[in-house]
């Protein structure tokens, strides 16, 4: 259960993985964190330079550069991917760009690591899946950032379940409930309009709990029922910046265009039953993903707010003394935890995030299709458009009598 650590070399020996990123927000800091890390706790068969940072605001780009460690920053990301001296483009931006910068980063010969979702339309998705399976025949590697996957108490999931310790999985049921957007006088974001973010809850977090699923369960979803909810139609433009010269009217409001919740049913290709419940409504729910797998033998429980634990339950054991039991996932035979600290020292959230680095920094190395490949990025979106679907297919629904 251990990852194998492969020797590198030297700090100077070692090739470089040149990493230029576009967006330098949220997202952008969680990349950086990781790349700036990963070198420092895994020994990698490549060293990862942070070379470039791009944003739109010259100001705010340069003070990200600086306080993440990046050599040098940009405004201009057509700069950025046809620089000589970048080998790796990793995509944070809104969902609106990602093809855009995906595709140009492939014909220029670049490796690309994108962030979840691929795209905002299966049509991107599918032009940047098929641009992705024609670099990879030049040598070029893509990935998508599912980064949930390297939670090692995800990973070991994962593992119990190839091995068959649930046996004949019937039941997935997974929730992401955040809260942010509980107060209807917040402003409005780049993610609150489709033209930019794709979808609301179901994009930023469903694409999320999808992959897990599947990923989990080693299964596709085959169809799906939906439905969707936007609770606040109108939000408060932001305000500008404070030396700004624009007036800006206190009242003036614009629409909100993607959803604010999601609910759906699925089945897998195993004929399991799944449930999927997505939200920024869930009032003192910050990050709260949730996951639980049933089987004939066993089941599984995943909760993101107790990261470095899983709860087991297996069937096979005498009732008498049956029960869920914690397992807590810091042993160094456990996923990725053999470069980390003693049993017992959890980690974080940002972990996931390095141990991203590492995994692709390895598949490159070897050449070798990374995992999540743009393909599968592209099954997700598929499975997003169909949730959207069929929400406006079950638009109208038959209400009970009393």
């Amino acid at each position: 259960m251990g990852q194998p650590q492969m020797s590198g070399g030297t700090e100077v020996s070692r090739p470089p993985l040149r990493i230029g990123m576009v967006g330098h927000a949220f997202m952008g800091a969680a990349h950086s964190q990781g790349w700036r890390t990963v070198g420092r706790v895994f020994d990698l068969p490549l060293r990862p330079v942070l070379a470039a940072v791009c944003g739109r605001d010259g100001a705010a780009v340069r003070a990200a550069a600086d306080r993440h460690g990046w050599a040098s920053a940009l405004t201009d990301w057509h700069e950025l991917v046809t620089r000589d001296d970048i080998d790796l483009v990793d995509i944070c931006t809104p969902g609106d760009s990602h093809a855009e910068i995906a595709l140009a980063a492939l014909a220029a010969g670049k490796h690309v690591l994108c962030e979840k979702p691929l795209a905002n339309t299966v049509e991107e998705a599918t032009a940047m899946a098929e641009a992705a399976e024609t670099a990879r025949t030049r040598g070029q590697l893509a990935m998508v950032g599912f980064n949930y996957r390297r939670l090692p108490a995800l990973a070991l999931a994962r593992h119990m379940i190839a091995e068959g310790r649930l046996s004949t999985l019937r039941h997935v049921r997974v929730t992401y409930l955040q809260d942010w957007l509980t107060d209807p006088k917040s402003p409005l974001t780049w993610r609150l309009r489709k033209e930019h973010a794709g979808s609301g809850s179901l994009g930023d977090l469903g694409a999320h709990i999808i992959d897990l699923a599947q990923h989990l369960t080693g299964e596709k979803l085959t169809g799906v029922s939906a439905l969707t909810e936007t609770f606040v139609h109108e939000r408060p433009l932001p305000a500008p910046p404070t030396n700004s010269l624009t007036p800006h009217p206190a009242a003036r409001t614009a629409a909100v265009t993607v959803d604010d919740a999601t609910l759906f049913t699925g089945r897998l290709t195993s004929g399991a039953l799944a449930s999927f419940e997505t939200t920024r409504y869930a009032t003192g729910r910050k990050n709260a993903l949730h996951i639980e797998l049933n089987g004939e033998h066993g089941s599984l429980v995943f909760d993101l707010e107790r990261l470095n634990e899983l709860s087991y339950y297996d069937a096979t054991e005498p009732a008498i003394h049956a029960g869920f039991r914690r397992i807590l996932v810091t042993e160094p035979d456990h996923p990725y935890l053999d470069a980390w600290w003693p049993p017992g020292h959890g980690l974080g959230y940002e972990h996931s995030f390095i141990h991203q680095a590492r995994d692709l920094t390895h598949a490159i190395a070897q050449h070798r299709t990374p995992d999540p490949s743009f393909a599968d990025g592209l099954q997700v979106q598929r499975v997003l458009a169909a949730v959207e679907e069929s929400a406006r297919k079950n638009s109208l629904y038959t209400p009970i009598a009393d």
